[in-house]
């Protein structure tokens, strides 16, 4: 039995950090992982980097143009240049984190109990003792209970929709949230006819309605097709295609495709871990519970990213190990100090968000002051050709602090990132009005937009 100062469990961003600032100081720390294919984590394989690197190829699709046999070959160069993509960035996280000192182990880790976890590899089970353990196993895509949907040869995750050789002529895909989105954007693209689904009458429901209709707009003009209040029943696949068992308003109907996304969602990834063997609570949503500082219910075990039912980014993941970091040095980092957490969902154009929305600040009780400009109306948007969308911000009329932004426009996922540094600095919103920016970028119109705060 091989014993550790420190067991990570899962090769997430807040994992691998975590284990190599360790291990650099002097610590024994073991990695371990389920699969070599899986290296860096979810990010970096299955979710972030391929898929920004695919829609970024649709993008250049979208231009070249051409016919079926022309987009059928950019989808295929596409994922070509993917999977060049992840496995030069698994090589290099493997490397990286080899180099720092730190022993990755490939195989499926099950707790025994608190300081005692069995690794079942290649060569049979293997048992590590170790004085603390953090747990980086991420999430995984909810699949629902529906009749033929789980045999459907024809029915895709996030992960294995993009390993396809083929464009589908007609995907449907299942859920109309941020994942859905963004492939939804990536196939209209590369020429794919798409079509959402989603349960709810209210299109992103989370989001701010002006946002939110931007977003339909700019999508319908792409040909993108969103079906509300739509469920599916079941799943039927015949020889050339498959169809589709919706009830949409009461009335049941028929859609066949060439492919259907699930994308409903993820869950925390805790399969055969048997976290219970060793004392740990779970929350009523199966995720691993934790505190402020990410120790869980048992003194000497953490868990970070994903898997404690947060949110799933993987920035929030290495925060985590900031915050865990902190935790092991007495250090004053907490979930509770971060401020709030910037996001983007990188469709075409992207849209980010950091703070509050107007509802939710209304019903928070602020006064308001709200400032809208049109995405056309700043000059870099024409340059790019690039005119969809809308940018929005909420800010307190008492303190003319920054309460949220909501960016629909070409690079909003860099502009967010300067209100978030904004809001974290306490910066009245003249501060960005008044600032010097480069010309022609989009950060620039900053300028009429905090102009415009009535």
């Amino acid at each position: 039995m091989k014993t550790y100062d420190n067991l990570i469990i899962g090769f997430g961003k807040g994992g691998k950090t975590l284990a190599a600032s360790l291990a650099k100081a002097g610590q024994r720390t073991a990695l371990v992982e389920k699969s070599p294919l899986m290296y860096g984590g979810t990010c970096i394989n299955v979710a972030c980097l391929p898929t920004k690197s695919l829609e970024n190829s649709a993008r250049q699709s979208a231009i070249q143009g051409g016919d079926d046999a022309a987009r059928q070959l950019h989808f295929r160069q596409a994922i070509e240049e993917k999977r060049r993509l992840t496995a030069m960035l698994r090589k290099k996280n493997y490397d990286k984190l080899v180099s720092s000192g730190v022993e990755v182990m490939d195989g499926e880790a099950s707790f025994l109990d608190d300081h005692h976890v069995q690794v079942l590899t290649k060569e049979g089970p293997e048992i590590l003792e170790a004085h603390r353990i953090f747990i980086n196993t991420g999430a995984k895509p909810f699949v629902p209970d529906i009749p033929g949907l789980k045999q459907s040869p024809r029915v895709y995750l996030s992960e294995s929709i993009m390993e396809l050789e083929t464009l589908p002529r007609r995907l449907v895909i299942l859920g109309g949230g941020y994942i859905g989105l963004e492939f939804a954007s990536m196939f209209a693209n590369f020429g794919s006819q798409v079509t959402i689904l989603q349960p709810n009458q209210r299109f992103l429901p989370r989001e701010d309605l002006e946002i939110a209709d931007a977003v339909e707009t700019s999508l319908a003009r792409r040909g993108v097709r969103l079906m509300r209040n739509t469920a599916l029943k079941e799943v039927r696949d015949e020889a050339a295609e498959t169809v589709l068992i919706l009830k949409q308003d009461e009335m049941d109907s028929e859609l066949r495709c060439d492919a259907l996304l699930v994308a409903t969602g993820r869950r925390p990834q805790l399969d055969n871990l048997h976290p219970e063997a060793a004392g740990i609570a779970l929350t009523s949503r199966g995720a691993i519970a934790v505190n402020e500082q990410l120790k869980t219910s048992v003194d000497h075990i953490w868990a970070m990213g994903d898997v404690t039912g947060g949110l799933q980014f993987t920035y929030i993941s290495l925060d985590d190990s900031r915050i865990v970091t902190d935790a092991l040095n007495s250090g004053p980092r907490t979930t509770a100090n971060r401020g709030a957490v910037p996001y983007s969902v990188f469709m075409d154009p992207p849209f980010s968000r950091v703070g509050l929305s107007e509802d939710e600040a209304r019903s928070a009780g602020y006064d308001l002051k709200i400032a809208r400009i049109p995405a056309a109306a700043i000059p870099k948007a024409q340059v790019l050709r690039k005119t969809d969308g809308l940018l929005k911000v909420i800010i307190d009329a008492k303190t003319d602090q920054i309460l949220g932004a909501h960016f629909f426009c070409e690079e909003s996922h860099e502009m967010i990132n300067l209100i978030k540094l904004a809001m974290d600095a306490k910066l009245p919103y003249p501060v960005l009005r008044d600032g010097i920016y480069t010309h022609p970028t989009m950060s620039e119109g900053l300028n009429d937009l905090f102009a415009a705060v009535l």
